[in-house]
């Protein structure tokens, strides 16, 4: 593994105007894998969904992050919180799926949790010593972006601070758009290879000629800013192609005209546009398979109820497009021969060279602590 992260830093170290992509090994050895669970994945941040998933008191659902089964509820102070998924008396599940309930109750023994992880009820616990305060859920620290949900395994992990991507997607009012979509899948393929695919352009007209290319051809792909944590793109409209809706009022021509992608690393994928917003969240299981969420959000009433049907379907379709050809990668990429390749000029693949950069950053970051 060690001649890994030394690649890695060699690459990123490499010139701007000669990028070159990392070889298969960083995306099939299952030993790296394991390594980044312990660095890059466990102490990053990472997107579970939308705030408006569990508008009301006692909503919730859950996920698996990495080895930790996640709890996400609106309590009954109105606050989202997540929690371990994990009775504290033997390890039981609390809650799968999603849902609304009144409170949290183990399957396994009855013991019963409210949304704020106090152990309320314990069935026929009188041990000596026994004390209920001391058996609450433990809560993972979280924030709320742009009607986001973010959580970190890492208790220490502070950093979250991005202005200029705030100010990249100030005027599409983000966090006003409201859900209209969620949908899980499995995706044999490495996570960092998902990440890589949605943000790069290059792959646009060749992989989606039916579904994105008459909107978002390859050749109209502009790369924006970067920063610490994110990077982002823009795929624009050709002039014969009308806004997709109009939006927040804030917005300006350009803007209505383009789809802003940005990725926050290590793990949400995003497109931004005027009055629809798709985002995905990756779940890595192991080095060959990676769970995604997808959700879609609209701009108020800008759709109609036959317009977010067709998008729906049609981002159905762009996913099913992109799995394809990364399962079939995944496999190709087992190769000896899968060597490290030249990537393509900033506006086409210069989001997978902030991507590279990044990780040999925290990589090194991590290794120092």
């Amino acid at each position: 593994m060690k001649h890994l992260e030394e690649t890695l830093q060699e690459l990123a170290a490499l010139p701007n105007d000669r990028p070159m992509g990392m070889p298969g090994d960083f995306y099939t050895s299952q030993e790296y894998y394991e390594h980044e669970t312990r660095t890059v994945l466990r102490r990053g941040w990472h997107c579970l969904g939308r705030e408006d998933e569990i508008p009301s008191m006692g909503d919730y659902f859950t996920a698996q992050l990495l080895n930790e089964p996640l709890l996400i509820v609106r309590g009954d102070d109105g606050n989202v919180r997540v929690l371990a998924n994990v009775c504290r008396h033997r390890g039981m599940p609390l809650a799968e799926g999603n849902g609304n309930a009144n409170r949290f109750v183990c399957s396994y023994h009855a013991w019963t949790y409210g949304h704020d992880g106090a152990l309320l009820r314990a069935p026929r616990m009188q041990n000596t010593g026994f004390d209920a305060k001391n058996c609450r859920l433990p809560e993972h620290k979280l924030q709320l972006w742009n009607g986001f949900i973010y959580v970190t395994l890492d208790s220490d992990e502070t950093n979250f601070e991005h202005p200029e991507l705030d100010a990249l997607l100030a005027p599409y009012e983000t966090a006003s758009f409201r859900l209209v979509h969620v949908a899980e899948e499995d995706w044999k393929t490495n996570w960092k290879c998902l990440v890589e695919n949605f943000m790069e352009g290059y792959h646009l007209s060749v992989v989606h000629p039916q579904t994105l290319h008459g909107y978002t051809p390859t050749g109209l792909s502009r790369k924006l800013i970067n920063g610490s944590d994110y990077t982002s793109y823009a795929a624009n409209y050709p002039e014969n192609i009308d806004a997709r809706g109009d939006g927040a009022q804030g917005l300006s021509e350009a803007e209505r005209k383009r789809s802003t992608l940005f990725a926050k690393f290590p793990t949400q994928v995003a497109s931004q546009a005027s009055s629809l917003l798709v985002s995905l969240s990756l779940f890595p299981i192991h080095a060959g398979l990676v769970r995604v969420k997808w959700t879609m959000s609209v701009y108020q009433d800008n759709l109609d109820d036959d317009t977010i049907a067709q998008r729906i379907a049609l981002w159905s379709e762009v996913n099913r497009e992109d799995r394809e050809k990364l399962e079939k990668m995944q496999i190709a990429l087992g190769s000896a021969h899968a060597t490290s390749g030249p990537l393509a000029e900033d506006d086409y693949e210069g989001t997978i060279r902030d991507f590279q950069v990044w990780l040999a950053r925290r990589n090194a970051e991590l290794a120092s602590i």
